[in-house]
């Protein structure tokens, strides 16, 4: 029998369809962004020129539009691409086809399990707020990704926060949607406990808010 985590999993993989990866970026990242959360898309395209190296693991790719788009400090980069949305890792993968990236299919609840050597910087823009549970219990993605990460190196990322930021009637309406159909699990993501998870996993951390979006960066 399946858990309810196990459920909300794939409540979140199975939104990740072919059609709705064509539209994504007009939709998601261009409309949504800007008009939902209030947060458009060149600010979370900012934290990526901000903070990407050249030695790069991304989890949550989605279409691979940011690392598309950023602006990677050398020409000659690793990359890796890690979600559990075959869908996901397979258009992303051809978008950045030019930089050969390698591939991981995980659950970012469980351990990562990578035979292979550790990231200057963890992207993982968009991905908290549709994993199950409170940012609590999603605490463990920031637990693995510091196995992976070598001393010194950067996570950031961006997620959308119902609890301790400024909503709009538009924006809560679309979060309780998104959480009952099991797209997002983040009716009790607060600020203050995104902060506090960060400053307790890492040695420097930081946290901005656009809109209802936080925007976030930690250091190993």
């Amino acid at each position: 029998m399946r858990t309810i985590a196990e459920e909300r999993v794939e409540a979140g993989i199975a939104l990740y369809s072919r059609f709705i990866l064509t539209i994504y970026d007009w939709v998601f990242l261009g409309y949504q962004c800007r008009f939902y959360w209030r947060c458009p898309v060149h600010y979370l395209l900012e934290s990526y020129n901000q903070h990407v190296s050249a030695n790069h693991l991304d989890i949550g790719v989605g279409t691979g539009y940011f690392m598309d788009k950023c602006k990677f400090p050398i020409t000659s980069i690793r990359l890796a691409l890690m979600d559990l949305s075959d869908n996901s890792l397979r258009a992303a993968s051809k978008r950045l086809i030019r930089y050969k990236p390698e591939v991981y299919k995980r659950n970012v609840l469980e351990p990562f399990d990578i035979d292979a050597p550790a990231f200057d910087s963890i992207g993982m823009m968009n991905l908290l707020h549709c994993l199950p549970g409170d940012l609590k219990t999603k605490t463990i993605v920031f637990e693995h990704a510091k196995e992976v990460m070598n001393p010194g190196a950067v996570v950031f990322g961006s997620t959308i926060l119902y609890e301790g930021v400024k909503r709009t009637a538009q924006a809560t309406l679309a979060i309780k949607y998104c959480n009952k159909k099991g797209f997002m699990a983040n009716m009790n993501d607060s600020l203050e406990d995104l902060r506090e998870i960060l400053q307790h996993s890492f040695s420097e951390s930081s946290v901005k808010v656009i809109g209802c979006e936080a925007l976030f960066w930690a250091r190993k």
